[in-house]
């Protein structure tokens, strides 16, 4: 066919059809756009300097370096850390857990506002987002839902992805407690995804552990974990406004009784059990004090700083762990091996255990 032919619908045999010639394409660069040159790249006096000085765009980008999963960015996150450690250390670090549905976002933005108010004091939030374990995606919208605490200038909120860390804490969240103490913030709230066993990751990076609950759920006393409410310093009912109140007290009673069955705990602190309604602003004031007795009574009888030992060595060795388990996972020729060990598992010609044991030989003689 000739190219004057090619397209024989514009041939005289086909006189009914017609092509039109279509519109023009535009550009697809905006002739407008104004081009913004990068910002020049900070350097490590810089960036500590900057955080140490309270400014957000610097601390922003510092957690954005600990986040990441490239090495050269794992390596300025470490150095910026090294040089922020001696600046921190002086917050109150508050871990708040609780129930889907238990209202934490409220409580937190209620709660952050009076500390700032009443109590003069810098809050940073770090919240917590659960990831998609299909897409490893998070909706990351804890600023729009703390819309009066995110406007506030004593207040930072940085919401992180869980992606899959251990009781939805993000792995780098202790780093990142580090940095914004640096910055000058006095209270650290934590919020995490919800509860379950692995909240022990929570607990293994703060002073303080509050649980919070709903009153009328069915799980005054069984539908929540013994271990959840053994780590919890104190316990708050919720939602305890118009005709809530009373459900709310009976639950308080309720939860009361059942933590006398628990052993002493080593801080020598009782855990104490207090309602609030975030809504209307009621039994905030109390879970502060509560929190501040505790503090005090730590501090007195050293396990505030005996604690905050103890859990820099379970970060150490967690640190370790993980490590171990990128190298194990990420090395090239056992990739293979271990592709072959799980089709010998599967054709049942080798157990589990030995299949792991022969990997980790592997591993070791390598």
């Amino acid at each position: 066919m000739s190219k004057k032919n090619k397209h024989i619908e514009n041939s005289k045999e086909y006189k009914s059809l017609n092509v039109n010639k279509g519109i023009d394409q535009p550009n697809s660069i905006n002739p407008n756009t104004k081009y913004i040159k990068t910002k020049k790249k900070l350097s490590l006096d810089e960036y500590v300097e900057g955080i140490k000085s309270g400014n957000r765009t610097v601390l922003s980008q510092a957690i954005t370096f600990i986040e990441s999963k490239l090495p050269k960015h794992q390596e300025i996150a470490q150095e910026i850390i090294e040089k922020c450690l001696p600046f921190s250390g002086n917050s109150i670090r508050i871990g708040i857990t609780g129930v889907p549905g238990v209202g934490k976002s409220s409580f937190i933005e209620t709660f952050g506002l009076n500390i700032i108010k009443k109590q003069k004091k810098k809050v940073a939030v770090l919240a917590i987002d659960p990831s998609s374990n299909r897409t490893k995606g998070s909706i990351l919208g804890d600023k729009t839902r703390m819309e009066q605490l995110s406007i506030e200038k004593d207040a930072y909120i940085r919401p992180s992805p869980s992606v899959g860390a251990l009781g939805g804490v993000a792995q780098k969240t202790r780093e990142t407690i580090i940095l914004c103490e640096a910055a000058g913030f006095d209270v650290i709230l934590i919020e995490t995804v919800g509860v379950g066993q692995s909240e022990i990751a929570v607990h293994s990076m703060v002073d303080y552990f509050l649980l919070l609950m709903l009153s009328g759920a069915g799980d005054e006393l069984q539908g929540i974990k013994r271990g959840i409410m053994e780590m919890a310093d104190s316990i708050t009912i919720t939602k305890a406004d118009n005709k809530n109140i009373q459900k709310a007290n009976l639950a308080k009673a309720e939860y009361k009784n059942a933590l006398h069955l628990f052993p002493p705990s080593e801080s020598g602190w009782i855990p104490k059990v207090t309602i609030c309604s975030a809504l209307e602003n009621t039994g905030i004031d109390t879970i502060w004090e509560t929190i501040i007795n505790y503090v005090k009574l730590t501090k007195e009888n050293k396990f505030f700083s005996k604690k905050r030992d103890e859990q820099a060595k379970y970060w150490m060795y967690e640190t370790i762990n993980n490590y171990i388990q990128n190298m194990f996972y990420n090395d090239k020729d056992l990739k293979s091996l271990i592709k072959q060990s799980e089709k010998k598992l599967l054709n049942k010609e080798v157990t589990s255990y030995k299949a792991a044991e022969l990997l980790l030989d592997a591993f070791k003689n390598k």
